[in-house]
């Protein structure tokens, strides 16, 4: 960025001698030498790099966040070169910041199912033995079409004498296997598909779980139409083939070694010509294999983009329909749907071809078996009926090796499937649970924290952070946008864990408490309030499913809710639509309200509590509050100074650091950075002639600096 914080063109360069920049048409260049620094820091999306030496400041560069991992990597490097480090090996920086999606999927992840698998290892073992005796049972017929053949048909062809007690025979045993073949069939297909059911629907709830135990880190880089799809549309894929494909495929292994084996017993010569397909089609499922894999993970990639858009749509509707954006939106979708269809044509057009390349090579392999069969016959080493066998357990075995063939396609699907679960599983938590955490009895709010850092990603937020709070006390976070006072409430939460420094809570790190029982004693009421489809007083006792309904009334009195609430049609059992739709803002946040003051916790956190009601319901609020705090930690974040009066101390931040601490008196008597950001409100309300929202807090800024040379 130039000096007036426009984007312009510009370059860094670092050699073993000496550091360039192009400035103003021309290269500037300064060698390598001692006590030579290069400065980074960051803020408000814009970082910087500030060459210094013994005198000062040598020159200084701004640019977004967007070079930013670039730039680090360009400080990291100047500093080794100064302390002549070697550099690292290729590639051992960010091997751990792969994208899960750039490896590919591999079939063998689908055998990661067995732990599934394992409770019902007794449902399963009894289905693999109707498995293989309703094989079994299908391979009776063909055999009994020998002696049908030979000593019925011909002979009475002949005119000979029948008898017709065999022929019964003959026929009650086709009969027979048929049906002992459709009730084992029957039976297998029942069992396996209950086991395949619940397999599914454990590996669903798995995978849901882990996810709720994620940190927020993991949320943030992901889509939700993408976890929808992951957790819904891949666990049925994978639960169609465990109780469909699977279950096929396992019959077709067994039809084909029992089927060779019989053809080999009658006869051997025969039998090897019947197998001449098999190398080609084998040699063609492993050269496809690769490609369909990879090709079903691109689709299923392809398919949360477009369930994406979907779920960034719906939810946003009125925004869509209140900037006349049906059509754009619309469009995002048709290019989205546009771009599954063309991954999938791609896809079908590799198998189009290979499932008919398949047939054609059963075909002229039947064909051989056919004029093999008869050449054969016509030397009187075989019989009629054994070439009737014979092509009946060849068309069996041809259908079924078929079958196997597009089993590729199905297994591939699942096997990307699986992959995309397990990626989900696979993660851990940068939030862990304690090996032996620390039960808490009570907790009487005394928060002290000591050095602390965090980044996001690789962007510093906070960093030297010292801040102690007493039990009871009110805390006031103020300061401008980015200025890191949600992360240090989002830290105190323990929604992320810090980097550096530790965060206690009545002397101990919050790390050593188990999560879910630390974040009981907290009550949170987020700037935009949140509320789930449902009745009113199921989402006030949302942190306390079991209060009575005197103690939800008395935490919607406490919050000032209590008399809109009886205004609605049903009152407290009135449903709200999605995301608290058919409330107005205010009523939403006050409801928010009471579902934090419902769980009476101990530290009470309101990032932005009432800045979507208006000012009259903000002075209720504001009252019921000033006797909620009495007793209770509470750390206040407010864009309005005037909503902190009356805090005990008022927090300024700047850049991830407390900058002053004390009350709005004692502040404002000094005249620093707190008196800039109220006396810029204050003239920004005065211009505006209304005391509204406000997040004009402009932090006091650098100047832009030139260049040295």
């Amino acid at each position: 960025m130039d000096q007036a914080m426009h984007f312009a063109a510009g370059a860094l360069a670092l050699t073993e001698r000496r550091l360039l920049a192009w400035e103003g048409g021309r290269w500037l260049e300064w060698p390598l030498a001692p006590g030579l620094q290069l400065r980074h820091e960051e803020h408000a999306g814009v970082g910087a790099l500030e060459l210094l030496d013994a005198q000062g400041r040598l020159a200084f560069w701004r640019f977004s966040l967007a070079r930013h991992r670039a730039m680090l990597d360009f400080a990291a490097r100047f500093e080794r070169l100064q302390a002549g480090t070697p550099e690292p090996d290729a590639g051992a920086e960010d091997g751990d910041e792969a994208e899960e999606d750039a490896k590919p999927p591999s079939t063998w992840v689908l055998l990661r199912l067995g732990r599934f698998a394992r409770p019902y290892r007794k449902q399963l073992a009894i289905g693999f033995g109707l498995t293989l005796a309703s094989t079994a049972a299908t391979l009776v017929p063909p055999y009994l079409s020998i002696p049908l053949m030979d000593k019925v048909l011909i002979p009475f062809q002949n005119g000979q004498r029948i008898e017709p007690g065999y022929v019964l025979l003959l026929l009650s045993g086709l009969l027979g296997s048929a049906l002992l073949a459709w009730s084992l069939g029957w039976a297998r297909t029942w069992l396996l598909a209950l086991v395949s059911e619940r397999i599914a629907a454990d590996l669903r709830t798995t995978a849901f779980d882990h996810l709720l135990h994620l940190s927020l880190d993991y949320f943030g880089g992901k889509r939700t139409g993408d976890l929808v799809s992951r957790i819904g549309s891949e666990t049925d894929r994978i639960s169609v083939f465990l109780s469909l494909h699977a279950l096929d495929f396992a019959t077709d292994v067994l039809m084909f070694a029992m089927t060779a084996a019989i053809l080999f017993s009658i006869n051997p010569w025969l039998a090897l010509v019947t197998l001449l397909p098999l190398p080609f089609i084998a040699w063609m499922i492993h050269a496809v294999r690769d490609r369909l894999r990879t090709g079903f993970e691109r689709i299923d990639r392809v398919w949360g983009d477009v369930t994406s858009v979907l779920a960034d749509t719906i939810p946003g509707i009125r925004v869509v329909k209140a900037f006349a954006q049906e059509r754009r939106e619309g469009q995002r979708f048709r290019d989205a749907n546009q771009t599954n269809l063309v991954v999938n044509d791609r896809l079908n057009k590799t198998w189009s071809l290979f499932s008919p390349t398949v047939s054609l090579l059963t075909d002229v392999g039947l064909l051989v078996v056919w004029a093999f069969g008869i050449w054969l016959v016509s030397r009187s080493e075989i019989t009629v009926g054994v070439l009737t066998a014979f092509i009946a357990y060849i068309g069996r075995f041809y259908t079924r090796l078929d079958a196997m063939s597009r089993i590729v396609s199905v297994t591939q699907k699942a096997a990307a499937g699986a992959k995309r679960i397990f990626d989900i599983l696979d993660h851990v938590s940068n939030v862990p649970e304690p090996a032996q955490p620390v039960k808490i009895s009570t907790l009487t709010g005394a928060i002290d924290m000591r050095g602390l850092g965090f980044r996001y990603g690789n962007r510093s937020v906070i960093r030297g952070l010292d801040l102690s709070i007493r039990p009871g006390e009110m805390i006031g976070l103020v300061g401008h946008s980015g200025s890191g006072k949600s992360t240090l409430v989002n830290l105190i939460c323990r929604f992320y864990d810090v980097s550096d420094g530790a965060i206690q809570v009545d002397g101990t790190d919050i790390r050593r408490f188990g999560v879910a029982d630390y974040r009981r004693h907290i009550g949170l009421v987020l700037q935009e309030p949140f509320l789930f489809f449902g009745t009113i007083a199921e989402n006030i006792a949302y942190g306390r499913p079991d209060a009575t309904r005197a103690e939800i009334v008395a935490a919607a009195r406490a919050a000032h809710a209590h008399e809109f609430i009886l205004r609605l049609p049903l009152g407290y059992d009135s449903m709200v639509g999605e995301r608290g739709q058919g409330l107005s803002g205010g009523e939403r946040q006050r409801i928010s309200i009471a579902r934090a003051l419902l769980i009476d916790p101990r530290i009470l956190i309101l990032d932005e509590a009432t800045s979507s009601v208006d000012t009259e319901t903000e002075k209720e609020i504001q009252n019921a509050l000033d006797n909620l705090v009495q007793g209770r930690t509470t750390i206040a974040i407010a864009h309005r100074l005037s909503t902190l009066r009356k805090a005990d101390r008022l927090v300024v931040m700047d850049r991830g650091q407390v900058v002053e601490v004390g009350p709005h008196d004692e502040l404002m008597a000094k005249q620093g950075a707190y008196w800039r950001l109220y006396e810029a409100q204050q003239r920004r309300v005065d211009d505006d002639g209304s005391g509204g929202d406000d997040t004009l807090l402009p932090a006091p800024g650098h100047a832009a600096h030139p260049a040295g040379q």
